[in-house]
């Protein structure tokens, strides 16, 4: 369970509580920079420089969040988030090269949760951190717990967790959101912004990217036949409907 964020009260500033962050980048001088920024912030730092020591890192320290560079040398961070990602669903944001979409995608598509152009703010950082982590935290539902049910796929909010065929999935925590956010709308079309503002936040609401990729990825899991999908269906030029489990009851 990733760390609690609160707020400091006389401050007005967001803090965490031993939440640990794990850095994998080559750039010494970064690195340096981020340790005592994000120190100072609250957040328990530790640091790697490149992907094969992030790898050793990620075993020893078990991190609540990573940020992984790109190009690094030994094991880029393609490699290392694949890697990562076989093993555990731990929130990841990628630092890519400013201007570079086609890398931007790749990191989602690979399990990335989110990712950063460099050159950035140390603030700009912290926001998406912070972000990420509120997402990582579990969902509460004011409804049934048990969001949806078909023969095949069990949406259960309460135990945080997704079931196929009886087999729980490996779901992100932003995948899990938006799984449920769109089973307890299921029957309804959202559009991207409802989505965004919802699952990402209102920061997000112009990144439409983000729920493509992600749906992308949904599909990869829940659906027999991800190119034909039956559970989530495009509504094109709008957004998406999750299609109601009464309809694949027998």
């Amino acid at each position: 369970m990733v760390a609690s964020v609160k707020t400091d009260t006389r401050s007005g500033k967001r803090m965490t509580t031993n939440t640990k962050l794990l850095l994998i980048d080559d750039d010494a001088t970064l690195i340096k920079a981020l340790r005592i920024y994000l120190s100072r912030a609250g957040y328990d730092v530790h640091a790697a420089t490149n992907g094969a020591e992030g790898l050793r890192a990620f075993y020893d320290q078990h991190p609540d969040l990573i940020v992984l560079d790109v190009m690094m040398p030994q094991m880029d961070g393609w490699e290392t988030c694949i890697r990562i990602r076989d093993l555990s669903t731990v929130p990841i944001i990628i630092l890519t090269a400013k201007g570079q979409e086609t890398d931007r995608v790749k990191g989602l598509r690979l399990g990335a949760d989110d990712y950063v152009a460099k050159p950035f703010s140390l603030k700009e950082l912290e926001a998406r951190i912070e972000a990420v982590l509120r997402r990582a935290q579990r969902y509460e539902s004011e409804e049934e717990q048990v969001l949806y049910m078909t023969d095949d796929i069990v949406i259960d909010s309460d135990r945080w967790e997704v079931r196929r065929n009886g087999q729980r999935l490996d779901l992100t925590p932003t995948e899990l959101r938006l799984l449920f956010y769109l089973a307890k709308n299921a029957g309804r079309i959202l559009s991207h912004r409802q989505i965004l503002r919802e699952v990402w936040g209102p920061d997000y609401v112009e990144n439409a990217d983000y729920t493509k990729l992600f749906i992308w990825r949904l599909r990869q899991k829940i659906e027999e036949d991800p190119g034909e999908p039956q559970y989530i269906l495009t509504e094109r030029g709008i957004g998406y409907r999750m299609v109601p489990a009464e309809q694949f009851r027998t």
